[in-house]
């Protein structure tokens, strides 16, 4: 009802259970054609009898044994995969068609699907950016998760990143500012930038040369809590 009539929504559903959103999205773009998107959250927790018998074999919340059983590993991500590639767990065709339509399940969905798992950062790691590279799902998903989600791989961190496929850009080195706009300036695609800065005012003045039209402040600690303030937005 909500998003019938548009086709390029971002769905988020805070309480995922076992999937169902996602599965409703991805049918949904069957349909029409559309082209939403969907962010699922949920914990991983086990049921209460569950619980009982991992704690009475001396297994804890963290433990492999203890995690395979959670809700997000067990239902929720099995059936997102399942769902999209029209097979069950076992690898066997789904069967039978989707409830009030002639398409087969195991034709599966035309859909890409990314799984990240939440966790504690530590604080003086987060403060020295060794950790950035964990952050950038975020950074991804806050700029509308549009395209695959950026990765770094080893080595120091880069003054700056210009992601045109992805509709954002950030700026980890104020020093590096002039290059950054005018890249990204020259990509219109890039709606969201990222400027990593500890002071207000010289975050407005750089703010002001870029032409994207969402533009945000980011701490330089800013994975300590992931404080972010909003300079400017012309929605």
């Amino acid at each position: 009802m909500c998003t019938g009539d548009k086709k390029n929504a971002l769905i988020v559903d805070f309480f995922a259970g076992s999937g169902t959103t996602l599965h409703a999205v991805n049918l949904l773009n069957a349909e029409d054609g559309g082209h939403r998107r969907c962010i699922l959250v949920t914990n991983n927790e086990v049921s209460a009898k569950e619980a009982k018998a991992l704690t009475s074999q001396g297994y804890q919340p963290g433990d492999p044994e203890w995690e395979k059983l959670g809700i997000a590993r067990y239902v929720t991500w099995p059936r997102t995969v399942c769902s999209i590639e029209g097979h069950n767990v076992n690898g066997q065709p789904l069967m039978g068609n989707y409830l009030g339509s002639d398409r087969p399940m195991s034709d599966g969905l035309q859909a890409n699907v990314a799984y990240f798992k939440l966790g504690f950062l530590d604080k003086m790691s987060v403060a020295l950016g060794e950790q950035f590279r964990q952050m950038l799902p975020t950074l991804w998903m806050k700029a509308g998760a549009k395209g695959p989600c950026p990765t770094l791989n080893g080595g120091p961190i880069p003054s700056m990143l210009v992601l045109p496929e992805n509709g954002f850009a950030v700026l980890t080195e104020e020093a590096a500012f002039e290059e950054f706009a005018a890249e990204v300036n020259a990509h219109p695609e890039i709606e969201t930038v990222y400027l990593i800065t500890d002071y207000e005012a010289g975050f407005r003045v750089m703010a002001r040369s870029l032409k994207a039209p969402r533009t945000f402040q980011l701490y330089r600690d800013y994975l300590d809590n992931f404080r972010i303030n909003t300079g400017r937005d012309r929605r």
